[in-house]
């Protein structure tokens, strides 16, 4: 059996296509263009992924639990406090990065306020008790124009798993 030409030549472009595009975000935006971003928490362990909902109201998981050997939280981008205060009983700060992104980090205890300036990787705060994974443990989210994505998208260095076609 042979092989036409076009047919090699498609499948062709389809792997270069695959390899030299970015990929694509759960919620079917492309991730941003510009710095990289970097976890909160140094040495950071992903330990509840994140689990996009069927639809806003769905069950899922919005963002990540991540731990790592010390409790400094850092800003995973450059952006200005939106909020830092009590939500639900737990310390959160949330941080505006403009293009319509926004992290929020719990629980989170910080002396910032509101307004102020950060840059990627400036200590925010520290891990405080009442974490879901934890002593230790922090959930980071990011909305992107008020949609939760996966927030390991944004992150550099990590690997992105990659689906090949089957048989």
């Amino acid at each position: 059996m042979s092989r036409s030409p076009s047919l090699v030549i498609v499948a062709l472009f389809i792997v270069a296509a695959r390899l030299f595009l970015p990929d694509v975000a759960e919620s079917g935006a492309a991730p941003p263009t510009g710095s990289p971003w970097t976890m909160p928490l140094r040495e950071a362990t992903v330990i509840r992924p994140f689990e996009a909902p069927a639809h806003a109201y769905a069950p899922g998981h919005r963002g990540v639990d991540i731990s790592g050997p010390g409790r400094e939280v850092v800003s995973p981008a450059e952006g200005v406090i939106a909020f830092a205060g009590p939500v639900a009983g737990r310390a959160v700060i949330t941080i505006d990065h403009g293009d319509g992104l926004v992290t929020s980090l719990e629980p989170v205890e910080t002396s910032l306020i509101p307004g102020t300036p950060v840059v990627q990787g400036q200590p925010v705060g520290s891990a405080a008790l009442g974490g879901h994974g934890g002593d230790g443990s922090i959930h980071f989210g990011v909305r992107r124009h008020g949609e939760y994505i996966n927030p390991l998208l944004l992150i550099s260095g990590l690997a992105r798993p990659v689906l090949l076609p089957c048989c």
